[in-house]
């Protein structure tokens, strides 16, 4: 039973730096999160940077299945990255402002402290409204889309978590996807009692196959970014016996896409990589069910949607023993972690999962599923619900 069966519905603002039609984990969680509490009875409002260039407004947007209002306000394009939009931050103060008024939510949760929510959390903590704070955002992973050098590179960083910390100190909650995220965030800031709350999935959107595969496919779903490292899983690929006869489908665009198919093709491999480009969520959802492995190599996962939505499908996991991944990957049990960079061991766990016996492979298999059970969304809807009112 969800708390809205008890208590009156709540207006929830909801404040992302990235949103539909953005493509990443931090946008991908904020639409289950408001479509998930649309349907709970909340009246919820999305602030998202427009979908192009002076564009400022309300919209009713179908979002996740859900009809909601997403106030939309004037971006630009920041050029280094393939498609991440920002809005003027002296503009977002005035934005902020207007829209508190209009709206007056019971509480406000931010996804980010960057331009948008930390508009609404300055504004927001003017007029005593509830703020809630989840942390997608390391500074680290900024200085892939960025053209500094390593020396700007370092004190950037320094001052990204800075900055995060004099953000986050509005907040009455602040949430991380994970325990290790979130002793991430308190180590380099002054935040305390930072909450590990999943992003969540609903696992029945999801369609496992416990038949024995006819081809050995490996699949990687994300962003095509530097931080994906997917270049260690190509270098992979042509270290897995021959006779095996694996491809790869990487489920995604990105910024790195032609230099690693020039990289596909000079280790002779291009004719087993195949890359998707943006697909629909039901592609999405086909290539995870038909494949027989989910391969990541990421160094920079906060928790991994993709990892989750994949054991949902009934995958074997390799993943890279780095930050969030090992909290999903049960060694031996659902997959297997390999150190992080290193392409020989990634082969060797992949070719030890391909070699596996049916019944060895289906128990790998069914103990994805099993591991993804503790993730349900409606988990995560209750417990943000609690920490809108105050209860958690």
């Amino acid at each position: 039973m969800s708390t809205t069966d008890r208590q009156p519905p709540l207006r929830v603002l909801i404040g992302c730096d990235t949103f539909s039609p953005d493509v990443n984990g931090a946008a991908r969680f904020a639409e289950r999160l408001a479509a998930g509490l649309v349907q709970r009875g909340h009246d919820v409002h999305v602030v998202a940077p427009s979908k192009r260039m002076n564009r400022t407004g309300s919209f009713s947007e179908t979002i996740e299945g859900e009809r909601m209002t997403v106030h939309r306000w004037t971006s630009w394009r920041w050029y280094p990255h393939d498609w991440l939009r920002f809005v003027l931050p002296w503009r977002a103060r005035s934005y902020a402002r207007k829209l508190l008024d209009a709206v007056r939510p019971d509480v406000i949760h931010i996804q980010s402290h960057i331009v948008v929510g930390r508009a609404l959390a300055k504004e927001g903590a003017k007029r005593g409204i509830r703020i809630v704070a989840t942390n997608h955002v390391m500074p680290e992973n900024v200085l892939d889309f960025t053209l500094l050098p390593e020396r700007a590179k370092r004190v950037f960083v320094r001052w990204g978590w800075n900055d995060a910390d004099r953000v986050l100190t509005r907040a009455a909650a602040v949430t991380t996807p994970t325990r290790r995220a979130a002793d991430f965030l308190e180590r380099n800031t002054h935040r305390r009692g930072v909450l590990p709350v999943s992003c969540g999935l609903r696992a029945s959107d999801y369609t496992a196959d416990l038949e024995p595969r006819t081809a050995n496919r490996l699949v990687f779903v994300g962003r095509v970014t530097l931080e994906k490292e997917i270049d260690v899983i190509l270098r992979a690929i042509p270290r897995i016996d021959p006779e095996l006869d694996v491809s790869l489908t990487v489920v995604g665009d990105g910024d790195q896409r032609k230099s690693l198919e020039k990289l596909a093709q000079d280790l002779g491999i291009a004719d087993r990589v195949h890359f998707t480009g943006r697909v629909s969520d039901q592609q999405l959802r086909a290539h995870l069910t038909e494949a027989s492995v989910f391969v990541i190599a990421s160094i920079a996962e906060l928790q991994s949607i993709a990892t989750m939505e994949a054991m949902a499908s009934g995958l074997p996991i390799v993943a890279a023993n780095a930050m969030a991944l090992p909290h999903l990957v049960q060694e031996g049990e659902n997959g297997h972690l390999f150190q992080a960079g290193n392409d020989r061991e990634l082969a060797e766990h992949v070719e030890a999962v391909l070699g596996l016996a049916p019944e060895q492979y289906r128990r790998m298999q069914q103990a994805s599923l099993e591991a993804v059970k503790v993730h349900d969304i409606d988990r995560t809807l209750d417990t943000f619900e609690s920490l809108y009112r105050g209860d958690a």
